[in-house]
């Protein structure tokens, strides 16, 4: 998961959040309770979620936000039951456990930046032998780190895992990383206050899932209508923000979003949102089939996945998809 800009928010944030079945509908819903685990702090690129989530407050369905320490913990708790849906992309874990966890909609596509400190390297064949800082194990940041030692022939002495983008971020401005990935925001922000010292290294065209929606298959069967309505939120947003992105900045106004936002980082939220939007981050369609395969060559290729001819269904349950998709249109 999106190793990301971090907002210092408690480690759990419960959010109790109305969602449910629209006005004018003629059958009602009881309240239904979706246990969320997030694998990490409430970050500035949630701010989708946040939103849609706020926005189907009147909709019958109670989000519970829980923000765990890291992508792991966050797949461990959806694995034991402890939590109904989980955020990210672990499918190295979930290829090995016998529960049948599928993911379901693409929240948002990789975008994430190499960068290293040039007066050690110049370019990938630097980094033969030499340690790099992820995020997080499974994540996306080490399959684009694996990825990219396998197309240049190179062997990394050491994978350190440091959650969160901002603190590698830091780590990388203080000298004590060398060489890591960051996304947007804080490849920005670093290349901002010190832009003769880094380098960034071309990555080509890297398709697939930062983070994406996963749970049990028999979860997704057993609340088919909370799961599509919380979807079509999602979708309502993505596409919103796709046609302006600053209308982020609005809503997370009115809705009263991320109060403890450092004043830094607010003239970097729409800078994130603008660039997210032009590399194609935020699906109008929740991905679909199209993100599944791209997943599964991606995590293949970068070896998170063992095996051949991975089939979709075995990793994705893509029904809670269409029927969002019928109510909100293709």
């Amino acid at each position: 998961m999106l190793a990301r800009t971090k907002i210092s928010l408690s480690s759990v944030l419960l959010a109790s959040l109305l969602v449910g079945i629209p006005t004018g509908d003629a059958l009602a819903q009881a309240r239904t309770k979706i246990r969320y685990a997030l694998g990490d702090v409430i970050s500035v690129d949630e701010l989708p979620l946040l939103i849609a989530v706020e926005r189907a407050k009147a909709r019958d369905v109670d989000v519970e936000i829980t923000a765990f320490k890291s992508e792991e913990i966050a797949t461990q708790a959806v694995i034991n039951g402890q939590a109904d849906v989980g955020q990210g992309t672990p499918y190295a874990a979930l290829q090995k456990v016998s529960v049948p966890i599928r993911f379901f909609y693409q929240l948002m596509a990789l975008q994430f930046f190499p960068i290293v400190n040039k007066e050690h390297y110049k370019g990938w064949k630097d980094l033969d032998g030499q340690d790099v800082v992820v995020h997080a194990r499974g994540s996306g940041t080490e399959a684009i780190m694996n990825l990219m030692a396998k197309e240049q022939g190179i062997k990394y002495k050491n994978v350190s895992y440091v959650p969160g983008s901002e603190v590698r971020a830091l780590g990388l401005l203080k000298g004590t990383i060398k060489a890591s990935i960051l996304d947007a925001t804080n490849k920005n922000y670093v290349m901002k206050e010190a832009p003769d010292k880094f380098l960034i290294l071309p990555l080509g065209q890297v398709k697939a899932s930062d983070e994406a929606l996963f749970a049990t298959r028999d979860y997704l069967e057993k609340h088919q209508a909370a799961v599509a309505i919380f979807l079509e939120e999602l979708i309502k947003v993505s596409r919103q923000i796709n046609a302006n992105p600053s209308s982020v900045l609005d809503e997370r106004k009115k809705l009263g979003l991320l109060k403890d936002l450092p004043p830094k980082l607010e003239n970097e939220i729409l800078p994130f949102f603008q660039e997210a939007v032009k590399n194609g981050v935020f699906p109008n369609d929740g991905g679909g089939e199209r993100a599944a395969k791209n997943d599964l060559e991606f995590f293949r290729l970068s070896g998170q996945l063992k095996g051949e001819n991975l089939k979709v269904e075995d990793f994705w349950h893509l029904a809670p998809l269409k029927a969002a998709l019928t109510k909100v249109g293709n």
